[in-house]
């Protein structure tokens, strides 16, 4: 045996003011879960008016509202570069996921709260989600391998290089 054996320690990984980048399909899921989650409390709310129609809309954004928390959005643009900044208060960037993919942008975010069930239907809630989740279509193509994104005082900036445009190419077609 050699007596130069080394131990292995766990270490935590250290935290980073940005946010995680993750896979298109991992995000797609998360709507849809999303989604499905929305779609069931507007469903509730659809019943306790005593499943009446007309009123499905409001039935929706309600339900909306209680399941995600608004994040206001501004997409500006340059010759170079798309600009995006997003009001996300009480999130530290590792709570945050971004994916891009061509000109789609999805950000979402949760922060991990404990959560105390009473033997209580909730009838009305104004309370704030501990989540959000926004998708975007942007101006133009951006690259995904260089984005510069920064967390500070709850606004998320991003930074996403234009995609530089393909030219079309001439092809000659020869008799066979």
């Amino acid at each position: 045996m050699n007596k130069d054996n080394k131990q292995l320690t766990k270490t935590a990984p250290k935290a980073t003011n940005s946010p995680v980048f993750v896979e298109a399909e991992k995000m797609f899921e998360k709507l849809a879960e999303v989604t499905k989650e929305t779609a069931a409390r507007a469903y509730d709310f659809f019943m306790t008016r005593g499943s009446e129609f007309g009123s499905h809309f409001e039935d929706w954004l309600r339900a909306e509202a209680e399941t995600l928390r608004a994040a206001p959005v501004k997409i500006t643009e340059t010759k170079e570069m798309v600009n995006v900044v997003i009001a996300v208060p009480g999130f530290k960037a590792d709570e945050i996921e971004i994916s891009v993919k061509d000109d789609l942008l999805i950000v979402s975010g949760e922060t991990k709260a404990e959560e105390k069930t009473e033997d209580e239907n909730t009838f009305y809630s104004e309370w704030r989600s501990d989540r959000f989740m926004r998708k975007l279509i942007l101006p133009s193509r951006v690259e995904t391998s260089d984005i510069d994104a920064k967390l500070k005082d709850g606004i998320l900036t991003l930074a996403l290089k234009k995609r530089a445009e393909e030219e079309a190419v001439k092809v000659a077609v020869k008799a066979a």
